[in-house]
């Protein structure tokens, strides 16, 4: 009689660990963690100085230099001052996203003489003349029409407007040298005059650097002044030349700390006028100047 086989049994053991809760509990605790550093940081605010929580209002509701670029100047050309400025000062850009714009800025370290040029435009188109922006100088000219009587020295209803927005571009200067030219045309004043003349032309100056020299906020700043009297002369289409205040802003050669001023430079329109600010970036940095071959002899 045959054997029979053994039957085989498997048994399989499966150990069930207790039922999980879900991850809701760490999102909730998250929650609650925020809320209480939200707490104690209050708590903290309203245990400091009056002084001390002023600092801190101003650096919540004070706009960042981009953002003040970006709300003044608009789109484009607070991106080529952002590129200028990544090229030249990578460091700098991450401060100034963070920083509070609470001072003036100083126009000459915009990186971007277009801005300068649009904020000058702006600001003093309808009063000055002559606006021009290089490398590291800032010029302009009022004719004396606009901010004193005729053959005076008595300013015009409009003198304290004017310098207000021309000290938008003074006040917050560092390193720089501001020189202040009061011209005055013999045949403008009474009698023609000479010493009288050149009496008018002191005093227009005098006037106008000390509307500039109050607000300044930097000590780095030198001003300069001169006064010119010039015999009658007539222009082109036959017209006397009149008077001027001519307002020359430079950077000085040195920083105060020995460095090297930064120079106004543009992206937009510079190489090519036809592109836009992107195009002209990326041509710029693409392309590269070739050296000139050597002759062999």
């Amino acid at each position: 009689m045959a054997e029979k086989e053994p039957i085989i049994v498997v048994k399989k053991i499966t150990i069930a660990a207790a039922g999980a809760h879900g991850g809701s509990w760490k999102v909730a605790f998250a929650d609650f963690m925020t809320a209480l550093m939200a707490f104690f940081l209050l708590m903290w605010l309203l245990a400091q100085a009056p002084e001390q929580k002023k600092n801190v209002s101003e650096y919540f509701s004070t706009p960042s230099v981009i953002e003040y670029n970006f709300s003044n100047y608009g789109v484009e050309l607070t991106l080529e001052k952002l590129f200028l400025d990544i090229i030249n000062e990578p460091l700098k850009v991450l401060q100034d996203f963070m920083t509070p714009q609470d001072h003036t800025p100083n126009f000459l370290s915009m990186g971007s003489k277009n801005i300068v040029m649009s904020a000058l435009s702006e600001e003093l188109g309808d009063v000055a003349t002559g606006m021009e922006v290089t490398g590291d100088t800032i010029e302009m000219k009022f004719p004396e029409s606009k901010i004193f009587e005729d053959g005076t020295a008595t300013p015009k209803a409009a003198f304290a407007g004017i310098m207000d927005k021309l000290n938008k571009f003074t006040a917050g200067l560092e390193d720089a040298d501001v020189k202040m030219d009061s011209v005055v045309y013999l045949h403008t004043v009474r009698g023609q005059n000479e010493a009288l003349a050149k009496q008018i032309a002191e005093k227009r100056l005098d006037l106008t650097m000390g509307q500039i020299n109050g607000k300044l906020e930097s000590q780095s700043v030198d001003l300069h002044a001169r006064s010119e009297v010039k015999p009658a002369t007539r222009r082109q289409d036959g017209r006397p030349e009149e008077g001027y205040i001519r307002v020359q802003i430079k950077q000085k050669e040195l920083k105060s700390d020995g460095s090297k001023p930064r120079k106004l430079g543009a992206v937009l329109g510079k190489d090519d006028e036809s592109m836009n600010v992107y195009n002209n970036f990326v041509n710029k940095m693409t392309t590269k100047k070739k050296k000139p071959e050597s002759k062999k002899k």
